[in-house]
């Protein structure tokens, strides 16, 4: 049987990002030897993580694993994939490593790691106002979900996160490693287009012959959790249909805007169509909390774990986080 070189494998999984992830997949598969595991750790839903391990197999063209047998084993095809799947991961890491040393070097770019919604909203107010006191501020933005955003930090992707936080959501960060600040609250409430009345077209808690049009985050969605959480704390029984679902506030408030049902949306996302009277809360029945608060927080890794690890020439770089930083603290210190 023939199987491809690491570095042809590599190439090709350079081109598409995706696969890369099914290497991943794959190789927590191989270790855990439990499909639910592994999916848990790669916080994705069992079908979906079975699904790229399918989609992995379609593409290398043969079975890698053994699913006839319990503990989830590799075939022999598997084992020799295994380790050249490893090989591939340390190559890209290796690559990912110099070219971000070398995006890195340029030490006037600060690198952001934003949720969507943040960048869209909170964001670009609250770098005005930093850029108030210290100028402009060349920047590079990733926007991506709150786990990745975080992630993107601890892989030193970027130098400042800034996400959302719910003490029963927490953000694991060390705090001898990572600072933090908070920046301010959203709320997340919920929303629907008004009737003729002004008063909610749709609202909870609905019932068995008209259930409530539900717009609803993805499962794995950080808002989504928070979702989740504010609907478990109701004494009502909700009657919901969920007829749409997206891990993107903004998608859901499209929807929203649209009339196509009720969503749960950051406050900051809303401000304007609430104003302009296209979108009202959709008040809740007695005994379901209406919203909750998070707080809007913003991380770097803490001076003592850069300096010299990360090499001098990135020394630029670090004066500026710093220069920003103190510039956010100064304020409550004063205070």
């Amino acid at each position: 049987m023939f199987f491809p070189t690491a570095p042809a494998l590599l190439h090709q999984a350079i081109i598409r990002a995706m696969e890369i992830k099914w290497l991943e997949d794959f190789v927590s598969l191989a270790e855990t030897h439990s499909f639910s595991r592994s999916a848990e750790l790669r916080h994705v839903t069992q079908p979906a993580f079975s699904r790229r391990i399918q989609s992995l197999e379609a593409w290398v063209g043969t079975e890698l694993i053994d699913r006839s047998s319990y503990p989830t084993s590799l075939t022999e095809a598997g084992k020799v994939f295994y380790e050249q799947a490893l090989a591939m991961l340390a190559q890209v890491s290796e690559t990912r490593a110099l070219m971000r040393g070398q995006r890195s070097a340029n030490a006037q770019v600060l690198e952001f790691a934003v949720p969507h919604t943040l960048s869209l909203t909170f964001f670009p107010e609250w770098l005005k106002g930093v850029e108030r006191k210290l100028g402009t501020l060349p920047c590079r933005l990733r926007a991506l979900n709150v786990h990745d955003a975080v992630l993107m930090l601890v892989e030193g992707g970027c130098d400042l996160v800034m996400v959302y936080h719910h003490p029963r959501q927490a953000i694991q960060l060390d705090p001898a490693h990572y600072d933090m600040l908070v920046l301010g609250t959203e709320r997340l409430s919920p929303y629907s287009v008004p009737d003729a009345t002004g008063r909610p077209l749709f609202r909870l808690p609905g019932t068995d012959k008209k259930p409530v049009p539900f717009l609803s985050y993805t499962p794995n969605a950080f808002l989504g959790r928070m979702v989740d959480m504010l609907l478990a704390e109701s004494t009502d029984s909700l009657k919901l249909d969920k007829c749409y679902e997206t891990d993107m506030a903004e998608a859901l408030k499209v929807m929203a805007l649209a009339g196509h049902g009720m969503a749960f949306l950051p406050e900051s996302t809303v401000r304007e169509d609430v104003a302009a009277g296209r979108l009202v809360r959709a008040e809740a029945a007695r005994g379901l909390p209406q919203s909750i608060d998070m707080e809007i927080r913003l991380y770097r890794e803490r001076p003592s774990d850069g300096g010299e690890r990360r090499g001098s020439q990135l020394r630029r770089k670090r004066q500026l986080v710093d220069k920003v930083w103190a510039t956010l603290v100064a304020p409550s210190t004063a205070a």
